[in-house]
């Protein structure tokens, strides 16, 4: 994966430095390319024949171009000065040169053979300069001899290859009881291989190409200095914190805990596999299954999970597995969203329950919601607009479905007990405090996480806190519904507040240990930023939630099998307007030009279409009473997909994708995704045995646990402390 390096990064990266390039035109080349990451304003000019300085004061930065098109005495004396200790000596040298020896010699034998004698005198310099700098040797690339000018003719790619292949073997073999420190740069002439028929004149590579090659030659260097996440190229692996040692050891002590528990409970089972049949004298086989014990399906959980965090580590941290950049087309995003529909409603079955939004229904929508993102992301689309605006809507629409379905069951149940808390609370977060601890990745990277998290807790707050109003108080008496009505006006109120002082927003979640949790890169601005992006939408669902329970109170809907949601009348001009405020939304989008402007609106207007949605999908009967299965079966494992993507799908915490099979990018999306939903899949069973386990019902034990929690993120935060101090 190549990182594209901006300006300010660069030059922090350049900081205090000289690099020198030497060579020929190809180099020159290479040389103004480089230097225009740094300034894109430096213009080619001047005398192309002599030697060109570029310096940045403010940043410190010096970049020379030297001519020296011929590996000869004249290069040889260049090189020569750089290895007196007197001299500064450069931090980068990029050399290269080979076409002028063969167009000046018209291609003979003997100027190889003098090219070889005078690379073998200057290999052990550059070797020397290797030891502190570094020093990249550029390969020759291949020509395009049918545009070639008549004076270049005799610059055929058999010559430019016997050139290279000298100037490989000579330079490896400069040392002789080690590897050379000398890098070959064989890249340009990769490149060339592709891009050299674009050339204007046979020799010269188009600008494009020559970007492509000054910004990997960037990678190379700076890679390892500034540590970019999307660039996997020339980086060290990230050391072992301690929190990830700790991590390991833990799950290693399940697994083997595990091993040992099972060994006894068989040899147990041995035992009593066989008991004697008093009546006959015979021994007959014991049907009786004994079931596993809590602490056997702890350590299986823990055995498993610790088994799946390994393959994490590896895919996303170890350095093991390749990752390339992601590059988007309207047939890599569409084609496969066409695919995955034709599926979902290949698969339908009938709904056990008529109700708008029943279990099944919204199941089916979190799946196909979360396939269409899961696309967007591996296709690189968010640099699409329209379909990034569409994406943005799928995501407000998750945290409607949280407001519409918390809401829904503290109004109906009025269960405010701190079991149906923690139960909520673990099943959002488990994962992702595993991945962090594992991945060594803050809570706020996970983002979407602590987004329906923070919401259901402020939708906890807001219905629990006196006077609590359910729906079995207000029932036939409106006052209740009026105070209900009030709380949610005043959270609309604080919405608002927040939403708008940003000031006050970052004073809140700055405040320890809040500020461990949301903070990203030292503040909390990207929080606020996601946090502020889908304000009303949650509010929007609880409003929805209680209009729609208090008309079905009413028996206003008609929930029956087949049968419309209001009277045809009613529902084909609900019908109308729906699609009309679907299709114009889509229009909306789909218009945008930027990016900023349009998500300053998405707040107040991607309602629209969520509503639209529901009404389309939930009016005509026939709608009502049939899902797709396909989707449905997604739709219950969509938290652990979307949290597993970041790191075994995509790669590069999700800027990348993640290659199993080099070279058959069909294969490896095949192969990375049948592993990638089967650990979701897994994942999501470890989740639903853990909560068994770790949230008794009863309230007792529920403390106790509780204070073991409170107790292991404290422990949790004085190593992240421990760690951030030794890191700084």
């Amino acid at each position: 994966m190549m990182h594209r390096y901006k300006i300010n990064e660069a030059k922090s990266c350049l900081l205090d430095k000289y690099i020198a390039f030497i060579g020929d035109s190809r180099i020159r080349q290479l040389f103004y390319s480089f230097v225009k990451i740094i300034n894109p304003q430096f213009k080619e000019e001047g005398n192309k024949h002599e030697n060109i300085h570029f310096e940045d004061k403010i940043a410190s930065v010096k970049v020379d171009f030297l001519w020296h098109p011929e590996v000869n005495g004249s290069m040889k004396r260049c090189i020569k000065v750089w290895t007196e200790d007197s001299v500064a000596k450069p931090h980068v040298i990029v050399a290269g040169a080979a076409t002028w020896s063969i167009k000046i010699h018209n291609g003979s034998s003997e100027a190889l053979s003098q090219y070889k004698m005078n690379i073998t005198s200057i290999a052990p310099l550059l070797e020397k300069l290797a030891r502190s700098s570094a020093v990249y040797w550029v390969l020759q690339d291949p020509v395009y001899e049918e545009i070639l000018s008549e004076n270049r003719k005799m610059l055929t790619n058999e010559k430019i290859d016997a050139y290279n292949e000298a100037a490989v073997s000579i330079l490896n073999s400069s040392t002789r009881n080690s590897k050379s420190n000398v890098k070959i740069f064989s890249v340009s002439k990769l490149i060339a291989q592709e891009t050299i028929m674009e050339s204007l004149d046979g020799l010269h590579l188009p600008e494009s190409s020559r970007e492509t090659i000054a910004m990997i030659l960037m990678n190379v260097y700076c890679n390892k200095i500034l540590k970019p996440v999307d660039g996997s190229c020339c980086q060290p692996r990230p050391p072992l914190t301690l929190i990830q040692k700790l991590a390991a050891c833990f799950f290693i002590f399940s697994i083997f805990g595990y091993v040992i528990l099972g060994i006894i409970n068989r040899n147990a089972h041995r035992k009593n596999k066989l008991c004697p049949d008093l009546e006959s004298g015979e021994e007959k086989k014991n049907i009786i299954n004994i079931p596993m014990s809590p602490l056997e399906i702890l350590l299986q959980s823990f055995c498993k999970l610790g088994l799946i965090m390994a393959y994490f580590y590896m895919c996303d941290r170890a350095n093991l597995f390749m990752k390339e950049n992601k590059f988007y087309t309207h047939s890599s995003f569409f084609i496969p969203i066409i695919y995955i529909l034709v599926l979902g409603i290949f698969y339908n079955e009938n709904t056990k329950e008529t109700k708008v939004l029943n279990r099944e229904q919204t199941d089916e929508w979190k799946g196909w919601m979360q396939l269409v993102i899961l696309i967007y992301h591996i296709s690189g689309a968010s640099t699409f607009l329209p379909v990034y605006m569409h994406i943005r809507v799928l995501v407000a629409a998750y945290l409607f479905q949280t407001g519409y379905g918390h809401f829904s069951y503290f109004w109906i149940k009025g269960d405010f007990g701190i079991h149906r808390v923690c139960q909520v609370l673990f099943r959002l977060n488990f994962l992702v405090v595993v991945l962090c601890i594992v991945m060594d990745r803050p809570y706020q990277f996970y983002y979407f996480v602590p987004l329906v998290t923070v919401w259901f807790t402020i939708i906890y707050i807001t219905l629990a806190l006196w006077p609590q109003i359910i729906q079995k108080k207000a029932n036939g008496n409106c006052f209740w519904h009026f105070c209900l009505l009030l709380k949610l006006a005043f959270l609309l109120l604080c919405i608002c507040f927040l939403a708008y002082s940003q000031g006050a927003f970052e004073k809140i979640f700055s405040l320890w240990p809040l500020s461990k949790c949301f903070e990203l890169k030292g503040n909390v601005y990207e929080w606020w930023f996601r946090w502020r992006l889908d304000r009303y939408v949650v509010f929007h669902g609880m409003l929805f939630a209680f209009t729609y329970l208090a008309l079905q109170k009413r028996q206003v809907l008609s929930e029956g099998k087949g049968e419309p949601l209001f009277s045809n009348k009613v529902s084909n001009c609900l019908l109308f307007i729906s699609v009309v405020s679907f299709l114009t939304y889509s229009i909306w989008a789909s218009s945008c030009k930027n990016k900023a402007e349009c998500n300053e609106l998405h707040p107040l207007v991607s309602v629209v279409q969520i509503l639209a949605f529901i009404l389309i999908r939930n009016i005509p009967g026939y709608a009502r009473s049939v899902y797709s299965s396909f989707f449905a079966w997604f739709g219950k494992i969509s938290l652990e997909l979307f949290i597993c993507q970041y790191h075994i799908w995509l790669a590069a915490d999700t800027r990348g994708i993640l290659v199993l099979i080099p070279g058959n990018p069909m294969l490896n999306i095949i192969v990375s995704t049948f592993i990638f939903v089967c650990v979701a899949h897994e994942i999501s069973q470890i989740t639903n045995d853990l909560a068994q386990i770790l949230i008794p019902t009863d309230n007792t034990s529920l403390l106790k646990r509780l204070a073991c929690i409170a107790m292991f993120f404290c422990g949790l935060l004085l190593l992240s402390s421990i760690q951030d101090k030794s890191r700084h």
